[in-house]
């Protein structure tokens, strides 16, 4: 019984262990009791049932634990410059959610309407941040022969997904080992041992190449450098009452992601957030607002200064790639 913050503990740690293959396929049940539950809200949108909050919430997810049925979960693998690895089940985020995120923690004494606090004084400063965006469609996944670099593509992504499951053992982690490393804001961080003897574990990604290294030269590069967020979920919400990716599913295989533009008003960004509390955000057509469906992406922060996080947790701030990896854990969900 927690908030996103605990199974974000769980999930790296099981990842951590050298039975990682089996260790990951152990059912996590989700019973919610932070301030965020974005998992345990989502878990409930999926099975179609009307919306709820704090202890509705709670006692709904508790029936769905009694039923035990067991989900396939998409886990998306995140690596640093620092050569931390983490697996993420819910968001990466950069800018302005992320600084929300972070700034709100002193505002949890008021349970969830601490994101609500945390961006109205956020939107009272807004915030401008630099940096290279780079994804690799879903539609264009498999098929990297025929492709030549592109330019920013329409946010109308196609639907099919591919789904193959064999890992490629070409991986950015032979050139620069990595471990996973759980980062918790509420938890001492790790020391690092010798990369050396640092062993690789969980699924190549097969999709990235080093971060020292230019992107593959099929993957979009997004024109613009000046975001006012940078958001993607791979989860339906990214709180009890804010529904972020609403066509996302446990296990789609894909990353839902959403950036915002500089240029967007106050009042435009503010009627962005109330939007998502329906899920309705993405069809306003404001033009700032970009959203794509992805496979794996490189987020490489020119800013000197920003905050980017991992399922609400912080991480270092600098260059940041991700690939998801489908069907890789399980959840008990209704």
């Amino acid at each position: 019984m927690s908030g996103d913050g605990l199974l974000f503990e769980v999930v790296n740690g099981l990842m951590e262990r050298e039975d990682w293959e089996e260790a990951i396929k152990t059912p996590l049940g989700v019973l919610p009791g932070g301030s965020g539950n974005a998992v345990a809200a989502s878990i409930h949108n999926y099975c179609g049932l009307q919306p709820m909050s704090g202890e509705d919430l709670l006692v709904s997810c508790g029936f769905m634990l009694c039923k035990g049925l067991v989900s396939r979960l998409d886990l998306t693998s995140i690596c640093t410059a620092s050569n931390q690895r983490l697996f993420s089940f819910l968001s990466l985020a950069w800018g302005f959610v992320a600084d929300v995120d972070s700034e709100s923690e002193k505002y949890r004494h008021v349970g969830a309407a601490r994101f609500t606090v945390g961006t109205l004084v956020r939107l009272m400063s807004l915030r401008v941040y630099q940096g290279k965006l780079s994804y690799l469609p879903a539609e264009q996944c498999g098929s990297y022969s025929s492709l030549e670099q592109s330019t920013e593509s329409p946010t109308d992504v196609s639907q099919q997904i591919s789904s193959s499951s064999d890992y490629s053992d070409s991986s950015p982690c032979t050139n620069h080992p990595l471990r996973n490393f759980c980062n918790s804001n509420n938890a001492p961080k790790p020391k690092r041992t010798n990369l050396s003897q640092v062993s690789v574990l969980g699924p190549p990604d097969s999709l990235l190449v080093p971060l020292d290294q230019p992107v593959p030269a099929h993957w979009t590069v997004v024109s613009e450098q000046d975001f006012v967020l940078v958001l993607a979920v791979y989860q339906s919400h990214i709180s009890e009452d804010l529904i972020a990716a609403p066509a996302s599913r446990l296990e789609d295989g894909v990353i839902h992601l959403i950036y915002v533009k500089a240029g967007i008003s106050r009042a435009a960004l503010l009627r962005l957030f109330l939007a998502m509390e329906k899920g309705t955000h993405l069809s306003t057509n404001c033009p700032y607002v970009v959203y794509v469906k992805v496979q794996a992406l490189r987020l490489e922060p020119y800013s000197p200064k920003g905050t980017i996080t991992v399922d609400g947790e912080l991480v270092e701030y600098g260059p940041v790639q991700a690939q998801i990896h489908g069907s890789l854990a399980r959840l008990i969900a209704g």
